[in-house]
């Protein structure tokens, strides 16, 4: 490949990179064709970015980057496939899900979500846990309100209980 290509090449990496917040490298090889087709398949409709990249063009790309994602370079070993997403959480359910029928495959290697890296296997589970920023801002936001709801709540029973008790007493006093 000229150098010329390989530039082009990282520049539409880099580009790319720049359209996603989160960043997942998986490892996909033993894949066959209708598994990979069906990866795909599953990758575009949870609206997550698929592409099979070389090593050493990402790691140049990751390099020119305005992030810094140098906690990924150890990952950068054997094939490497980019799962590209806005949302934390779509990749690591997407790798899940697909590997409903008991296989290992895609492996999961390393993430970038929210400006922090995981590496490694055993990060995926809480990957998949992880909540998005907008899933967060909304439980804050409910938390916020449960006591208030709680305060008009009881206002308003109390008020109902007040009437009644009020209209048993001056029913009894008529008599």
């Amino acid at each position: 490949m000229k150098k010329e290509d390989k530039a082009l090449i990282i520049e539409k990496i880099k580009d790319t990179l720049k359209q996603y917040s989160v960043v997942y490298l998986a490892e996909t090889t033993a894949l066959n064709a209708e598994r990979t087709v069906e990866l795909r398949r599953a990758a575009f409709n949870a609206g997550i970015k698929m592409m099979v990249v070389k090593n050493t063009l990402l790691h140049k790309a990751f390099e020119q980057s305005d992030i810094d994602y140098s906690g990924l370079y150890g990952s950068l070993a054997g094939s490497t496939t980019l799962l590209l997403s806005d949302t934390g959480n779509a990749p690591a359910k997407l790798i899940k899900g697909f590997r409903k029928k008991k296989e290992t495959i895609p492996a999961f290697k390393a993430a970038y979500v929210e400006e922090t890296v995981f590496v490694g296997e055993e990060n995926l589970e809480a990957l998949v846990n992880l909540k998005s920023k907008n899933e967060l801002i909304a439980d804050v936001v409910a938390l916020l309100q449960s006591p208030a709801k709680n305060v008009i709540s009881a206002l308003q029973s109390g008020g109902g209980k007040l009437h009644g008790i009020l209209e048993t007493l001056s029913k009894k006093e008529e008599k």
